[in-house]
């Protein structure tokens, strides 16, 4: 089972090496009164990264919340 991960694992990579490899034009990211220029595989990163942090906090607002309302009351 961990060769089936490993393998699964390598292909990943290598599909991601690859995506990078084939993206290095210069796109410029417009946001209020700023710009960016950068890599669109730089900006695919940056954006999923922060994808999966707000994800990742949205999960625990939501676990805390039904933890507190699923406890008993103390008396």
């Amino acid at each position: 089972m961990r060769l089936l991960y490993l393998i699964i694992l390598l292909l990943l990579l290598g599909a991601t090496t690859v995506f990078a490899l084939q993206n290095q034009e210069l796109i410029t990211l417009r946001y209020l009164d700023r710009s960016v220029s950068s890599p669109l595989s730089l900006l695919v990163g940056i954006v999923y990264f922060v994808g999966m942090l707000t994800g990742w906090t949205v999960i625990g607002l939501v676990r805390r919340s039904l933890h507190r309302v699923s406890q008993r009351p103390s008396d």
